[in-house]
């Protein structure tokens, strides 16, 4: 596999963050929302509905092809 050099940036600062906080994820997940709150131009984002797939829009009414014999 190709090493990516952007990647391999990615996870030395990875490291070093984690190394400075070590490795406590209680720590790292406090620092990274104290930068974010800091930074004004971020948006928020809601959580997207998921579409239903509807066969039809309101409650068919199903015949059968042979009547029920009484």
């Amino acid at each position: 596999m190709r090493k990516d050099p952007i990647v391999e940036e990615i996870h030395k600062i990875r490291e070093a963050h984690a190394q400075k906080f070590n490795y406590d994820l209680d720590a790292m997940f406090a620092d990274l929302e104290q930068k974010q709150a800091k930074r004004k131009n971020l948006s928020t984002l809601q959580p997207v509905e998921p579409k239903l797939r509807r066969v039809a829009e309101s409650h068919a009414a199903y015949q059968t092809r042979h009547p029920e014999k009484s």
